[in-house]
């Protein structure tokens, strides 16, 4: 279903997120750099959109993950070598993007391996969220 509304809306990348997950991961987002902010669970610290230097550029990760081929690239997915665990779980979508889901069930952030899987997710690319300027 994600890969059709996001095919049919021509989106840059879509997710999906269990209810109980995403209110927790919307306090990743840091609206202020002179403020204290402290990421849940040790997820990076994201910027709001507006600070996303393209809107090709995912804000942030979903258990489900719907790449468009332009955010695929602006992002460097896929590296077989670094992302083998990933296109696992991975299909490519008819217009040259990918769905890509995180973990084999729902993501839930109390269980070890998966707050795991998403935190190695968010350091193989540090482009999602803004957390990266362009060199």
């Amino acid at each position: 279903m994600l890969e059709g509304v996001a095919e049919g809306a021509r989106a840059f990348w879509g997710r999906v997120l269990p209810d109980a997950v995403a209110p927790e991961m919307a306090k990743q987002i840091r609206y202020s750099t002179g403020q204290p902010h402290v990421q849940p669970r040790g997820l990076p610290a994201l910027n709001p959109p507006k600070y996303i230097r393209s809107p090709a550029i995912p804000h942030h990760l979903g258990w489900l993950n719907d790449w468009s081929a332009a955010a695929s690239q602006a992002i460097g997915f896929p590296d077989p070598a670094r992302d083998a665990d990933l296109l696992s779980r991975a299909r490519r979508t008819a217009t040259g993007g990918w769905v890509v889901q995180l973990t084999d069930t729902p993501l839930d952030l109390d269980n070890p391996a998966h707050l795991e899987a998403l935190v190695r997710a968010y350091e193989c690319f540090p482009e999602i969220g803004g957390r990266v300027t362009p060199g």
